[in-house]
């Protein structure tokens, strides 16, 4: 008989009190996800989201900054080395610190470093070197996130999972609101003066290499804040596994028993696992390569853009991360796993308006606050979601199958992001996006009933 996923553990006996539900977020290893989770925020936007308004600026073409966003794609395939991280000792410095924090101090140098890259290049003449630059930076971050997924995982049981995941996802906007709002801020604030209009300059008149420059080095100095954390953190508990007596059993230990342990342990139940986890942030990451250019096409400055969009935008996702992890402690999963599909589709009809209402910064923040909040709360079930489905044996490399089959495909989609907003307008794209949440609701009520009553605590949503 097939196991079935135990992705809702039955509730615990005695239902927790939300003081008791909130204290967790006290403890040690939750406040380690937090800067652990600004380590791992911090470079997304950069060579995603703030890199594209920086190019939008600088005067490339929505249909180019559509097709680079494709230097994501490094998120989407990390599971490819996800068993050398998984496995692979780094000479000396896993000695010394171990299997998780060595990958994670050599991935965030690396960081680092390629960040520095970025800064230095202008994108107007030297876009390859950029682009080979933020390609660095985001195969840097995914080993990162490898590394750090398998840490988080193995430093707490599963019934405070959902807490490290809202902590990390703290962590993690915190950074973004950094990465977004801070670089904006800091940008903005190292420019010299314009000699034209800035409501009416066209895209690339008003680029300033300098002020990025500028923001970028800060950006890379801020990755010490995941550094120190790592040097100064415990090793979590090793789980030992049997050591190989060959070349050929180290690589089916490595790479084949992860992927044949989440095949055997789920069976059929796998293939709709693997949908669910594969659409289910579809419409988010779609949408969120054009909205950048469109915050500039609007006639949005940096400022109105780093106030509204990245600090009180990623403050809503912070309040909604912290409902979605504690709503997934006391109700279940599954059942804020559809809430959460639910709002982030319906909050993309909301940029559709926006489209069709001008530059009005009131109307902005109603919008961001919609859309951040419904994403707090996806993100926080899903984490959680993905983390219930690992064998911690293999936490790394199966974590990051999970995690880069969420990204795969829609930031595949969200490459031709810049060919549809180019021919069909802002609205079109928006809508078109909202639409994309539909088979991911139904991908949830499958998924659900697919638990028997016995690990569900209810078999209604």
């Amino acid at each position: 008989m097939t196991s079935k996923p135990d992705t809702d553990a039955p509730l615990p006996a005695h239902k927790p009190t939300w003081g008791e539900t909130l204290v967790v977020y006290l403890e040690p290893a939750s406040l380690r996800m937090l800067t652990l989770g600004f380590s791992a925020g911090l470079p997304l936007l950069l060579v995603l989201g703030t890199l594209s308004f920086r190019l939008r600026e600088a005067g490339l073409d929505r249909t180019t900054i559509g097709y680079l966003s494709w230097v994501g794609l490094a998120y989407g395939f990390k599971w490819v080395w996800a068993p050398l991280v998984d496995r692979l000792p780094i000479p000396l410095l896993t000695r010394w610190m171990g299997r998780r924090r060595s990958w994670l101090l050599l991935s965030q140098l690396a960081i680092m470093a390629a960040l520095a890259g970025m800064a230095l290049a202008d994108p107007r003449t030297e876009l390859t070197l950029v682009v080979w630059c933020a390609l660095a930076v985001a195969f840097a971050s995914a080993t990162q996130d490898i590394a750090l997924d398998a840490f988080r995982i193995e430093s707490a049981d599963a019934d405070h999972q959902g807490a490290l995941a809202a902590t990390y996802q703290t962590g993690y906007r915190i950074a973004m609101i950094w990465a977004g709002a801070g670089v904006l801020w800091l940008a903005a604030r190292a420019e010299v003066a314009p000699v034209v209009d800035v409501a009416s300059a066209a895209p690339g008149v008003l680029y300033q290499q300098g002020a990025w420059t500028s923001a970028y080095l800060i950006m890379a100095a801020s990755m010490v804040v995941g550094v120190l954390t790592v040097l100064f953190s415990r090793e979590p508990a090793r789980v030992e596994l049997p050591p190989a007596r060959n070349a050929a059993e180290w690589l089916r230990s490595a790479l084949v028993e992860p992927f044949a342990d989440f095949l055997k342990r789920y069976g059929k139940q796998a293939l709709l696992i693997l949908a669910l986890i594969g659409v289910y942030r579809i419409s988010d990451v779609v949408m969120g390569i054009m909205a950048n250019p469109f915050y500039v096409d609007m006639g949005y400055t940096k400022d109105e853009v780093a106030a509204v969009t990245k600090v009180y935008g990623i403050i809503m996702t912070l309040v909604g991360a912290f409902i979605g992890g504690a709503l997934s402690l006391r109700l279940g999963v599954m059942r804020v796993l559809m809430l959460g599909a639910v709002l982030s589709a319906a909050s993309n009809l909301l940029f559709a308006w926006l489209a069709g209402h001008g530059h009005d910064v009131t109307a902005l923040i109603a919008v961001i606050s919609a859309d951040n909040l419904s994403a707090g709360v996806a993100s926080a079930a899903f984490i959680a979601y993905l983390s219930s489905l690992t064998n911690v044996k293999y936490s790394a490399t199966q974590y990051a199958l999970f995690s880069s089959m969420m990204l795969l495909a829609p930031k595949w989609l969200a490459g031709f992001s810049g060919v549809f907003v180019d021919a069909q307008g802002y609205p079109a794209f928006f809508i078109a996006t909202a639409f994309l949440g539909l088979p991911v609701l139904l991908l949830v009520w499958l998924a659900t009933r697919a638990i028997p009553p016995a690990d569900h605590p209810s078999k209604e949503l």
